[in-house]
């Protein structure tokens, strides 16, 4: 069972993200083999009315973040990428050359994700971030690329948390 992302009780719904199972609220037992994303046919992009649909109530805040990254670095770039089979589609915001950050749509909410290189994992620690976030950050899987951290969105809390690393990816 492969798990790149962690989320700790009391500031997230839980203490993992699987991907995601034919069962609502069912945790993968890894015989599951579907995407993380909601969307994980190939040969589908997501469309507006489909991504609202799965979003739900946590539409509102994958808008806002997308004009809030799009206000704070234009120029900015929306491409969506299919990562492959365990994946699935998510949507790359890019600023020029370099990579803000990654959202990927699930059932009623998102995951954010970033890399994350050493001078932004110290400036996380230097700001005001909680605490779990700051654990999620030093356990996260380095890459050459940084640290691979993904942040699950579902409310305003969740939006600001995600707002502030991206501001401390980008300034670093």
């Amino acid at each position: 069972m492969c798990f790149e992302l962690l989320i700790l009780p009391g500031v997230f719904s839980g203490a993992v993200i699987p991907r995601r199972s034919r069962a609502p609220g069912h945790w993968m037992d890894g015989e599951d083999n579907m995407a993380l994303s909601s969307f994980d046919d190939k040969s589908k992009q997501p469309k507006a009315g489909n991504l609202k649909r799965t979003l739900g109530r946590a539409s509102a805040h994958w808008d806002s973040l997308i004009a809030h990254i799009a206000a704070e670095y234009a120029p900015l770039e929306e491409t969506w990428i299919f990562s492959g089979a365990n994946w699935g589609w998510s949507l790359r915001l890019k600023q020029k050359k370099r990579t803000v950050l990654y959202m990927t749509p699930c059932e009623d909410l998102f995951l954010v994700g970033f890399a994350l290189g050493e001078k932004a994992v110290k400036a996380a620690h230097d700001s005001r971030l909680p605490d779990s976030i700051l654990t999620v950050i030093d356990e996260a899987r380095k890459y050459a690329e940084g640290r691979a951290v993904r942040i699950e969105v579902k409310s305003k809390k969740h939006l600001e948390i995600t707002k502030k690393l991206a501001a401390i990816k980008m300034a670093n």
